[in-house]
Parts: structure tokens; C-alpha cells; sequence
């Protein structure tokens, strides 16, 4: 991959990509995207990688696509870099692994599509999330209409898309479009203490609760429960399960 576009680290069990057009505010174009894609391949396959962060250069997580890039576009070939997007929103959901947006600055558009794709979203103080394309007299294509409305309900996503106004970390977290905010100076520490919790359980469990819930919650409510309990059959058989199980019977005797 291009390190002038993408920097992908390993550290004690996370992989963090770091999107690096800090002069454009990282703004997604053909190349960011693709080499994105190749660092979450990267980061699926390394077993030594227990998490995956995504986060931006320069003060700001995304500020969207690239539209000196897209302006250049026909038509269709705008809707094929739509769908492109669309393609790494749904990698990061099918991951196995944990994937974490830290977000500082400007989160918009095609990067608050990433961001929304991730399990958890934790932002610094200053960062601000809005879909403006409908000033542009577009909307958003790579997920962002579907996903904040399942997020947070079509009252409130309809707004947020509708005026393409900008929202502050602290709205973010009041629609629970975030899991936690912080100072700018807390940030990379409350990130690592959180993956240091889910580091510490089950790898095999955390993959299927990430199933469990990514798969089910766009199925109706009887197939949802059938892949719930295939993935509770999966995790018990595991032997960490079966460790963890005698364990606590033990400690409860």
C-alpha cells in the first residue's frame, strides 16, 4: 500500500490505520480507498492483531470524498466509487475483529460512512459528523443513509441529512452515534483502555457477537434468533468456553 495515502502500524495487538491526506483533510479518493481495503485484509489475516483502529493525520478523521477527484467523474463512474465506499463499509462489518473509529476534526460524508461502520466510535471534543452533500445538491451513497437511520431512528437521521448542518460531539453522543468523548489530550488513552477490556475476552466469542449482531439486526427477529443461537453453539464449543465454564463452577463451589 501507499504510505503517502495510508499508514497501517501494529502494536500490542492493534492495528491502527491512520488515513494521511492531512492537506485535504483526508479526503477519500480511489487510491485512500483501496489502499484501506488492503490494510483491513491485512489486518484480518494477521493473528497477532486482536483490534483494528481507523483514525486521520493532521487533527481531523475525514472530511468526505474527494471532489476534485469526483467532479472529473461520469455519472456512473460517481456511482461505482459510491458503491466502492459502500464495498469497504461492509469489509470492516464483516471483519472478524473489532474495528474502532477515533476521531478528531471534521468526520463527514464518506469518513463518517467508515466511522458508522465500525462496532464503537470514540471522538475528541472538537470533532464535528454531518452528512453536507445535499448542499451539493447530492446525497450521501456510501451507506450513510441506511446506517444512521438504523442507528438512530429516521426522526433524527432525516434531519441531520436533510439540512447536511454539522453536528458536535456532544449531540453525537446524546444520539448515541458515539460511545464515549473526550479531551483532545484523552483520547489515544481512552481508546487503548477499552481495547485493553476486550482484549482481554475471547477473541472466538467477540467474532461471533460481532456476527451476532451485524447479521441480525437487518434480519427479521425469528432468523436473527437462529443465528444467535448457532453462534452461542460455536462459542461453546470452543475451549475457552469450556476452560472458562469448570472455572467458574469451581470458584463458585
Amino acid at each position: 500500500m501507499n504510505e503517502m495515502v495510508l499508514i497501517y502500524e501494529k502494536s500490542e495487538g492493534i492495528g491502527t490505520i491512520t488515513l494521511n491526506r492531512p492537506d485535504v483533510l483526508n479526503a477519500l479518493n480511489a487510491e485512500m480507498i483501496d489502499a484501506l481495503s488492503d490494510a483491513l485484509k491485512n489486518a484480518e489475516r494477521d493473528e497477532d492483531v486482536r483490534s483494528v483502529v481507523i483514525t486521520g493525520a493532521g487533527g481531523n478523521f475525514s472530511a468526505g470524498a474527494d471532489i476534485s477527484e469526483l467532479i472529473e467523474k461520469t455519472p456512473i463512474h460517481a456511482g461505482e466509487t459510491a458503491r466502492r465506499i459502500q464495498e469497504i463499509t461492509m469489509q470492516i462489518e464483516s471483519m472478524r475483529k473489532p474495528v474502532l473509529a477515533k476521531i478528531r476534526g471534521y468526520c463527514l460524508g464518506g469518513g463518517f460512512e467508515i466511522a458508522l461502520a465500525c462496532d464503537f466510535r470514540f471522538a475528541s471534543e472538537d470533532a464535528s459528523f454531518g452528512f453536507p452533500e445535499i448542499n451539493l445538491a447530492i446525497i450521501p451513497g456510501g451507506g450513510g443513509t441506511q446506517r444512521l437511520t438504523r442507528l438512530i431512528g429516521k426522526t433524527e437521521a432525516a434531519e441531520i441529512l436533510f439540512t447536511g448542518e454539522r453536528i458536535r460531539a456532544d449531540k453525537a453522543l446524546s444520539l448515541h452515534i458515539l460511545n464515549a468523548v473526550t479531551s483532545a489530550a484523552e483520547l489515544d488513552d481512552a481508546v487503548n483502555a477499552f481495547l485493553k477490556k476486550l482484549h482481554a475476552k475471547s477473541a472466538v466469542a467477540l467474532s461471533l457477537l460481532k456476527r451476532a449482531i451485524n447479521s441480525g439486526i437487518n434480519m427479521p427477529l425469528e432468523h436473527a434468533l437462529m443465528t444467535e443461537a448457532d453462534c452461542f453453539t460455536i462459542a461453546f464449543a470452543t475451549e475457552d468456553a469450556q476452560k472458562n465454564l469448570k472455572a467458574f463452577l469451581k470458584r463458585r463451589k
